[in-house]
């Protein structure tokens, strides 16, 4: 009767711990099932201040592009690399936001990331600027014709390809 008792009381105690183990399991699964789905942030460039405003942001009334800033937010998700371009006032504020497709193209020396969104295409390149001493790398969006004729079609030329 005593190991009866025993084994009961074992099963019980087994029964609490699993329940108070699956309730912290089931936080980190909702945690880590919610990021594979939204996706995690990548890595985050801000735009050069030479630069353009990508296409699909426009400035509020009243505002200009030196009282703006521009951030580009790559996420790493399951179904490929997505992008986010998120416009702020020098409040640090949101202003706006727009989510795009990314397509990555390098080739050689030189790096650029296709962004759709909305339905309007935006070739990127990556630059490094010395910006406070400190070398930092910002987005450009590229105006070059050449360029984004070139990239759009799938590739620069190969300087080392025989022709």
């Amino acid at each position: 009767m005593d190991q009866a008792k025993g084994s009961s009381r074992k099963g019980a105690t087994m029964w609490n711990i699993f329940l108070r183990t699956g309730k912290h399991l089931l936080i980190v699964a909702v945690c880590a099932f919610s990021c594979a789905i939204t996706g995690c942030v990548e890595s985050h460039f801000n735009l050069a201040s030479e630069s353009r405003l990508p296409r699909s942001m426009t400035l509020p009334p009243r505002l200009t592009r030196a009282d703006v800033s521009c951030e580009l937010l790559f996420y790493t998700i399951p179904r490929g690399p997505d992008a986010k371009f998120v416009l702020t006032n020098r409040k640090g504020e949101k202003l706006a936001s727009v989510k795009g497709k990314v397509r990555e193209f390098s080739h050689w020396e030189k790096y650029y990331h296709i962004v759709t969104e909305n339905g309007m295409t935006e070739t990127i390149s990556l630059k490094p600027k010395l910006e406070h001493e400190n070398i930092e790398l910002f987005f450009y969006v590229v105006d070059d014709p050449d360029v984004r004729k070139e990239v759009l079609e799938g590739g620069l030329p190969d300087p080392d390809r025989p022709k």
